[in-house]
């Protein structure tokens, strides 16, 4: 039998390894960035083209690189920060594993312009799918500058599955905010097809948050500082009140590298209980100083996921660490007991004899036997009971509505007149009784059905009901906000918002559609500006529109009335779809007669 493993060669290998670190054009900025900061930079310019499609350009005025060690960057496992394997866990730097320039060159043409300040004149490296075209000495600045184009040219079905560009910009900004949030004594610009989108000058980290989030975030950030043996722990977490079911934004970060981590997540969510509604989810910015020999870096390829050696112990640390910055900050009604108007208190006095106070009443006071009252017996009193009885009887047996028939997910045919009486169960679900059966219809899900149908229509016919608001809402967007309300502004105009830029990442909002007078504007366009990555096929207005109602729909656990019970029913039936919402999930389901029966 002849052999059959064989080696890969060096391009096809560097390309299976690329797949790993580089997954979009979000990768290279993230790798890129990493490299400048832990070259030294104190200003990284970031310059994007096409949503990083067309070109990524990362330039920084770090320690540079010789001619050698330019040429030599480019090497699989090439690196400057480990030398043996003790060193992987002791690691102050970013990058290390010398694979970021590697894979990028395997699937990207690459230009790179780097001198030091001890050389005279820089050097500039061409390579186009791991090969290296050309190298030659140029006159350039102290530091880095990487262009890398047409990423994944060479791999095509690699660059097929690459999202929208606005989907591409947003992971970029993302990744862009991580960085800077952790490196604030770092002056950072972005670039995206010639608008700047932000400039960030060297400042603290709370200034630095406020640059990159928004002026209101600053109203809300309360400080966190915990300093034990084990770990330091300082930032800040947001008040109660700036809390949001969507698009808070929550970062970790580890020595200066931001991370992903659930278990921690759930510390600082136990230490905002009872403070928050259910499914809302607080701001916070947590930056962890801890040895590092206590965590492992090196578990997942882009480096995201960390894991701690004492991590219960941390856990337990945080959470106290954010109890106690919520109760000493938070503003909390308490009794004043320096004032004039405190209450008088006496001190105990064994000696002085206590009575308990005494109530005078009048034992022999009867209200009923008054000058004006007259005992009387009621007489025919059965008749009455019957007649009561009979009247509530023929109410129970009023005329059913007349709906049309309905078709549900099994395809057989829903008889829809039922009982006016409704009953809520849990606050969730409104169960009714219908010929069949009993119907239990979920009813977050069938006002989210209801409010995409009246909005669609809207929009399909053009037909934009605004209504004026009486004192209009100034919201403040962060700048990927801002991006997201632009590309959305057109659909949002046609379904009945008016919205103005005031500059500044201020807008005013002076109207909005007819059907949603009763929420707060405020809080609706910040949930549908929230950044959700979905799978379904909706155009843009229909994935406006379906965010709009999961914002603006009566959420689980609000008590309805009858009457309102029995227009969400009667609004659901009279749409084109009454078994799903739009992203697929089941709205109803009925318990037919039949089965209950089974039951007793």
């Amino acid at each position: 039998m002849s052999d059959i493993i064989k080696l890969l060669p060096d391009s096809v290998a560097n390309q299976i390894a690329a797949g790993e670190v580089i997954q979009r054009p979000a990768s290279v900025v993230k790798e890129l960035m990493e490299n400048a900061i832990d070259a030294g930079a104190t200003k990284v310019d970031v310059i994007i083209l096409d949503a990083g499609r067309t070109s990524i350009q990362i330039v920084d005025n770090g320690c540079g690189m010789s001619e050698t060690d330019a040429r030599l960057s480019f090497e699989r496992h090439a690196t400057s920060k480990i030398r043996k394997a003790d060193d992987l866990f002791n690691l102050n730097t970013m990058g290390f594993r010398g694979e970021a320039l590697a894979s990028i060159a395997a699937v990207a043409q690459v230009e790179l312009k780097t001198r030091t300040a001890n050389d005279g004149i820089g050097t500039m490296i061409n390579i186009s799918g791991s090969k290296v075209e050309s190298q030659q000495p140029t006159a350039c600045a102290v530091g880095s500058n990487f262009n890398i184009k047409n990423l994944f040219f060479n791999v095509p079905a690699r660059r097929r599955f690459l999202k929208s560009n606005s989907t591409e910009l947003n992971n970029i900004i993302s990744t862009f905010e991580r960085i800077v949030l952790v490196y604030p004594n770092v002056a950072f610009t972005l670039h995206s097809d010639g608008t700047l989108l932000y400039n960030l000058p060297s400042a603290g980290v709370r200034q630095r948050i406020i640059d990159v989030m928004g002026k209101k975030v600053n109203q809300t950030l309360l400080p966190l500082n915990v300093d034990t043996s084990l770990v330091k722990i300082n930032g800040f977490i947001g008040k109660p009140e700036s809390a949001k079911k969507k698009g808070a934004s929550q970062f970790f970060f580890v020595n200066g590298r931001y991370m992903r981590h659930p278990y921690f997540h759930k510390a600082v969510m136990m230490a905002y209980e009872r403070l928050l509604p259910v499914g809302e989810q607080p701001p916070y910015y947590i930056y962890m100083e801890i040895n590092p020999r206590d965590i492992d870096v090196n578990i997942h390829p882009v480096k995201t996921e960390i894991k701690f050696e004492n991590e219960q112990d941390v856990f337990q640390i945080l959470m106290a660490g954010v109890r106690e910055a919520l109760g000493t900050f938070c503003e909390i009604p308490s009794l004043d007991f320096s004032s004039k108007d405190s209450l008088d208190i006496p001190a105990y006095n064994p000696d002085v004899k206590v009575r308990p106070p005494k109530t005078d009443y009048d034992p022999t006071y009867n209200p009923f036997q008054t000058s004006d009252f007259k005992k009387k017996t009621l007489s025919n009193w059965e008749s009455l009971y019957d007649a009561n009885v009979n009247a509530d009887a023929n109410d129970s047996l009023a005329l059913p509505f007349d709906f049309p028939k309905h078709v549900d997910a099994n395809n057989s045919t829903l008889d829809i007149d039922r009982s006016p009486q409704h009953y809520q169960y849990k606050g969730a679900y409104i169960i009714t009784s219908v010929k069949s059966g009993l119907m239990i219809i979920n009813q977050h899900r069938a006002h989210i059905r209801i409010l995409y149908e009246k909005l669609i229509k809207r929009h399909d016919a053009e037909e934009s009901m605004s209504q004026k608001v009486v004192f209009p809402d100034v919201i403040e967007l962060s700048k990927k906000e801002e991006l997201r309300l632009e590309k959305m502004l057109a659909e949002l105009t046609s379904i009945g918002f008016e919205i103005q830029n005031l500059g500044g990442g201020s807008y005013c909002v002076s109207a909005i559609p007819v059907s949603l007078t009763d929420v707060n504007a405020n809080i609706l366009l910040r949930d549908a500006l929230a950044e959700e990555e979905t799978t379904l096929d909706l155009n843009d207005s229909s994935m406006l529109a379906l965010r709009i109602a999961q914002s603006s729909a009566i959420p689980e656990g609000q008590v309805l009335n009858n009457a309102e019970m029995e227009n969400i029913i009667s609004s659901l039936f009279a749409c084109d779809n009454v078994n799903y919402t739009p992203d697929g999930k089941r709205i109803f389901h009925l318990l037919p007669h039949a089965d209950i029966e089974n039951e007793f």
